[in-house]
């Protein structure tokens, strides 16, 4: 297996990135799917958020309301930090039995991962970032997403610096252009990511904290 890490700020494309290495055959672990996932109606995971948050964040049909969750989080470093509690560790667990089925084999794996560089992973063939000036970012989260341009900026801002990011990558993707563009840089980043070496037995674990600095 290699396993190649993929992340971006919000807005900044990473997820038609990471479709667009699917339809070259790069087999995807994605955070936020696996969240979504986890998270649908008559999940456990669902039950711990409402019994924390209250069932005001659940719709008629018992589906998650993001934006009232989010409302109760952002700017609420406690409820943040419960809301983490709940739900990493189920992600963290779900995306470790998809990359065990993988590591036996030769596919190209593209863990997905939008805090890559706040929760670094161990043994990583490569990482591959996708960067856009905020100011552009912010614009296509008002246009794409009907976000306020104060949310916008507000979600931007709470996420490590676009100078972070980049720090920790091997390979630069620039979405400041227009899709065929972005198709065309995919298309030789895919050709790197085969070059790359094979993840070693335990790549795609969480490096601690305290040995990541």
């Amino acid at each position: 297996m290699i396993l190649v890490g993929l992340t971006g700020g919000i807005g900044s494309g990473k997820s038609t990135v990471s479709q667009l290495l699917a339809s070259h055959g790069a087999v995807i672990v994605d955070a936020d799917a696996i969240t979504r996932q986890l998270q649908a109606p008559g999940q456990p995971l669902l039950k711990l958020i409402a019994e924390r948050f209250g069932n005001d964040v659940l719709d008629s049909d018992g589906s998650l309301l993001r934006q009232k969750l989010a409302n109760q989080v952002f700017g609420n470093a406690e409820a943040l930090a419960d809301l983490n509690k709940i739900v990493h560790p189920a992600v963290g667990r779900e995306m470790a039995r998809l990359i065990d089925e993988q590591r036996a084999g030769d596919n190209v794996v593209v863990l997905d991962i939008p805090l890559l560089a706040e929760n670094p992973r161990s043994g990583l063939s490569g990482v591959i970032v996708v960067d856009i000036d905020p100011e552009l970012a912010v614009g296509r989260l008002v246009s794409q997403r009907g976000m306020s341009e104060q949310d916008a900026r507000s979600r931007i801002e709470r996420q490590t610096s676009r100078e972070k990011r980049r720090e920790i990558a091997d390979w630069v993707i620039d979405n400041g252009g227009d899709l065929a563009s972005l198709e065309s840089q995919v298309k030789l980043v895919w050709k790197w990511m085969q070059t790359l070496e094979h993840a070693g037995p335990d790549a795609g674990n969480v490096i601690p904290p305290e040995t990541s600095k």
